[in-house]
């Protein structure tokens, strides 16, 4: 069958600006915000994205790429690899989802933003064939245009962050040099199923023939899929916490630095990987398990012949920028108490974040503000801290998905004290509210989502104009999605 060439086609029809652009692609089916998502192979077709691919020239053939997927540190440790990348002179393409605050988050080349103009460009190009396939989706329409952006823009590597799952993902359209799965825990349990293993399923299916997969340290039921699906795949499977391994040296509010070791070249009498002294800005234990699978990932590019000295390992690890994660807004001082934003959306990241504030921020009392997507395991999470915890105030992100306030409340009386517990109508009330009742020996931790940390940072600097260095993308923070409805009214303790 003939398929149509649009790779070329010169566009009459003019997208106005860059937010009408934006209203186009959400106004498709989004599941990012439905709560209830079926999860089959007609909702999640792949062949709708590899169809207008084709009618776009493939430009996904036009790039090498690096696949990322997993429950936890998947952002972080795709971030890791496309910095090492980029500081070794390559040109990058960066997807990932969903953003913090701006939409151009997601599609960056060379670490920069897609600009607004691009993305009016873009979309001019593509919407033809957007309009020729019928159910295609928002997130499939997303990946479209970053494909052809990258490729008109001659980018040479592309980092690719899973959307959701991986093997019905609209990212799971290519052939990567690597694949990389990082942690997998319990989430979105409705789509994925509700083990361990059936989850560590759906993400094998980003395993591909013979290409080499990076598997973080996993329990064993999931190692053991792995380890099955890289077996059918004749794909090599290389384990950071067995093949390499790391060791911390320094660990503080500045950063961390440490080592690790790899495996034994294949020469006979060869010494083993050792690159000692690295460092990363990003805090928390779980984060040099991250830099070690960006690490490995890098060092199997190397042996397909990427040029990736250990300098410009050590200088894409030092620099990589990836806020909102265990990120300190303000660090502990005389005038106030410390303030941290953390990502944390489901128990086991909520484990980790307790685990390093304790570490970082000993023997202070946590006020902690919290808000969740619906779909999450709220009760799990407010549990899992409820120990930790001297006040709770709950809110709700401007996310269409944000869980309700006073659900969250009830299921929070089942772990604190009424008095402990208060509401607020939205995140700049909430971080308000939880600033005064914090004492300046305290620590507010603002976390329970993306979009949680997305709202903290701005009503932050909206309280601090220039808290953050200038390249910081709150500053290009978008509208909020008018989609989003809540009553404005007052804080109010809990009975």
């Amino acid at each position: 069958m003939m398929v149509e060439d649009y790779s070329r086609r010169d566009i009459v029809i003019m997208t106005t600006d860059y937010q009408t652009a934006l209203d186009y692609i959400f106004n498709y089916v989004d599941y990012e915000r439905r709560r209830a998502v079926p999860y089959d192979e007609e909702a999640w077709d792949l062949d709708r994205t590899r169809r207008a691919l084709r009618m776009l020239g493939n430009p996904q053939q036009q790039f090498k790429v690096v696949h990322v997927a997993g429950s936890k540190g998947k952002g972080s440790s795709a971030a890791n690899i496309e910095s090492v990348l980029r500081a070794s002179g390559l040109r990058t393409g960066f997807y990932t989802s969903p953003h913090l605050h701006t939409f151009r988050e997601r599609i960056r080349i060379d670490g920069n933003l897609l600009e607004p103009a691009q993305m009016v460009n873009l979309l001019d190009q593509c919407r033809p064939v957007i309009e020729a396939i019928p159910g295609i989706t928002t997130f499939e329409i997303i990946t479209v245009l970053a494909f052809l952006h990258f490729a008109r823009q001659g980018v040479e590597w592309a980092v690719l962050e899973v959307g959701l799952g991986g093997r019905l993902d609209s990212t799971n359209v290519v052939t990567p040099a690597v694949s990389v799965i990082t942690p997998i825990s319990h989430e979105h349990s409705a789509l994925l199923g509700d083990t361990l293993a059936a989850i560590a399923f759906e993400k094998a299916g980003i395993i591909k023939k013979g290409v080499p997969v990076v598997c973080a340290p996993q329990d064993p039921e999931v190692l053991l899929v792995f380890q099955q699906v890289a077996a059918q795949q004749d794909s090599s499977l290389v384990l950071v916490g067995l093949d390499w391994r790391w060791r911390s040296i320094t660990d503080d509010l500045g950063g961390q630095s440490f080592s690790v070791f790899g495996p034994h070249p294949a020469e006979p009498g060869a010494e083993p990987v050792t690159i000692r002294s690295l460092y990363t800005p990003l805090l928390g234990r779980h984060q040099l398990i991250n830099a070690t699978v960006a690490v490995a990932t890098c060092w199997e590019l190397m042996q397909q012949g990427v040029e990736i000295s250990e300098p410009a390992l050590r200088e894409g690890l030092s620099t990589v920028y990836w806020p909102g994660r265990l990120e300190v807004l303000d660090p502990p001082g005389d005038a106030g108490p410390a303030v941290v934003v953390d990502s944390a959306h489901n128990e086991a990241s909520t484990a980790l974040l307790f685990h390093a504030l304790g570490r970082y921020l000993p023997g202070r009392p946590l006020v902690v503000l919290f808000g969740a997507s619906g779909d999450k395991d709220a009760a799990a999470m407010l549990e899992r801290f409820a120990p930790h915890t001297s006040k709770l105030v709950l809110t709700r992100s401007r996310h269409p998905r944000a869980a309700d306030p006073e659900q969250l409340a009830a299921a929070a009386r089942a772990y604190l004290a009424a008095e402990s517990i208060f509401v607020t109508c939205d995140v700049a009330e909430g971080l308000n509210c939880a600033l005064q009742v914090a004492s300046p020996a305290s620590t507010v931790c603002a976390t329970g989502s993306l979009f949680v940390v997305a709202d903290s940072r701005e009503a932050w600097l909206a309280r601090y104009p220039g808290a953050f260095p200038p390249w910081d993308w709150a500053y290009q923070a978008e509208p909020p999605d008018p989609d989003w409805q809540v009553s404005q009214s007052p804080a109010s303790r809990v009975q």
